[in-house]
């Protein structure tokens, strides 16, 4: 028997219609709406404030040099007054638990404020965003743009904006690297085209980040690739502030004229949700919040702006897409019984655990000493007698100077009776440097008995103002 045209040939009386399922689901480009109001200034004011502090940080000097800088080549982090070594990794890994308890502290009590204010992929979608509006124009004209055949205003209009966006990206490439290599260096070999391979590589690589994520994947980032999306649910509660639409007030949706009476639209059926879409529209991610609260949403609040003026004009009252939490909408709660359900268990813990860390982190911070001192044991001789007799051990003490003025350092050795420094006793460490001194140990025969005895290093400032660390090691007495 035949088949369909261009079919399988099947058994007699055999339905041979088949469903293809695609694995892969294409994502239509969303063209978000721009939008004015109250929230849309907070967000335009975290933009100016962490790029003022991202581009200009690297720009201020201090003392001499750059004032944040982390030099991977001489190992040394300087953070305004502060000279970091390698071995202060340890406040490193505070400030990252300082960050994550901060971001789960915010988020249970007030949701994804990070990710729709501050976060650097909403950031920056967001100036790449404003640069397409400019040039495209927005939602209709660029969607129209887009439908339109390639021809001279369409070229110039999208080669216009993505030249825009990569100068964006690679002055962003070019700020990154400039906390690694001293900024007015770089610029320097930047206009010099003598550019190392490094150097060239990271700013040709942030740049191209910067362009691909807030240019090209945008939304994207957000929904599949950032796992916070995923596991936010598990800091959120009913009590938790979020961006909620009011279905009591709003539905059923529809449409009406602007002189209806809340009582003549509400006698057809209506609430207060005129469905025009705009809330849809200005969402960076897509959703219609009217479905509930989504994991893709990231409470940038673009939808509570727009639907308020929509409110305005309609001379409805404002909220009909609001902050607010799940037991506030359910439970009809006032602004502030839900301020007083804040301090709950999970914030409570929070709150303390963050207390906690972050005092510490600070009192380590500034009870540091001003220099550092690692001892390491020469391990081409363990032990070895010389002149007269004397046992004598070798050491190599790295001495680090976590200030900016050179210092003088008296070495000693204590714990061991007999037991004395027969090297230069005062060394001289330059600012911010760090230095391999060599230190010879004697004891006089018979002082101790073979084997392991501990020691202590003891490394003190020579001026104004004393400081001394302490640094254990062994010494060795051969059989």
């Amino acid at each position: 028997m035949e088949g369909r045209p261009g079919g399988p040939v099947g058994p007699v009386g055999q339905d041979d219609s088949s469903t293809i399922a695609s694995l892969y689901r294409s994502e239509q480009k969303i063209y978000a709406r721009g939008v004015s109001g109250w929230f849309n200034r907070w967000r335009w004011a975290l933009v100016w404030a962490t790029q003022l502090v991202f581009y200009g940080l690297p720009w201020l000097s201090m003392n001499d040099r750059q004032a944040m800088l982390f030099d991977l080549v001489a190992r040394r982090f300087y953070i305004f007054n502060l000279v970091l070594y390698p071995q202060d990794l340890i406040y490193l890994t505070g400030l990252l638990i300082v960050s994550a308890l901060s971001l789960f502290l915010f988020t249970a009590v007030a949701g994804r404020l990070w990710c729709g204010y501050a976060c650097p992929q909403t950031v920056y979608t967001e100036i790449f965003m404003w640069v397409e509006r400019k040039i495209e124009g927005d939602r209709i004209a660029r969607m129209r743009l887009d439908k339109a055949p390639m021809g001279g205003n369409k070229l110039l209009r999208k080669g216009l904006k993505h030249a825009v966006w990569i100068a964006i990206g690679l002055w962003t490439g070019f700020t990154f690297v400039g906390y690694f290599t001293p900024i007015k260096e770089l610029a320097g070999a930047v206009s010099t085209l003598s550019l190392g391979p490094w150097e060239s590589f990271w700013v040709l690589f942030y740049g191209f980040a910067t362009y691909g994520n807030a240019g090209w994947m945008r939304e994207q980032v957000c929904k599949y690739m950032c796992p916070y999306a995923r596991f936010q649910s598990a800091m959120f509660d009913r009590d938790t502030l979020i961006v909620t639409y009011d279905e009591a007030r709003g539905e059923g949706r529809g449409s009406r004229p602007r002189s209806d009476t809340p009582a003549q639209y509400k006698a057809k059926g209506l609430g207060d949700c005129i469905d025009c879409g705009l809330c849809v529209q200005v969402c960076p991610t897509g959703i219609d919040i009217r479905n509930g609260l989504q994991y893709e949403c990231i409470s940038c609040s673009a939808c509570i702006d727009v639907c308020d003026g929509v409110m305005d004009k309609m001379h409805y009252p404002r909220g009909l897409i609001r902050n607010s939490t799940q037991n506030g909408i359910t439970k009809k709660l006032s602004r502030a019984q839900m301020f007083r359900r804040v301090l709950r268990p999970r914030v409570l813990i929070y709150s303390g655990v963050l207390a906690v860390v972050s005092l510490g982190l600070l009192w380590s911070l500034f009870s540091r000493h001003s220099f550092r001192v690692d001892v390491v044991r020469d391990r081409g001789s363990m032990a070895r007698v010389v002149g007269q007799g004397q046992i004598e051990n070798v050491y190599r003490l790295q001495i680090m100077n976590a200030t900016e003025h050179g210092q003088q350092y008296l070495i000693q050795v204590t714990g061991l009776d007999g037991a004395r420094v027969v090297t230069e006793g005062v060394v001289m460490v330059d600012a911010a440097e760090s230095r391999w001194v060599p230190v010879r140990v004697q004891l006089p025969p018979d002082a101790a008995s073979p084997g392991s005895h501990p020691i202590d290093f003891s490394i003190t400032t020579q001026g104004l103002v004393r400081d001394e660390v302490i640094e254990r090691s062994v010494f060795l007495v051969p059989r």
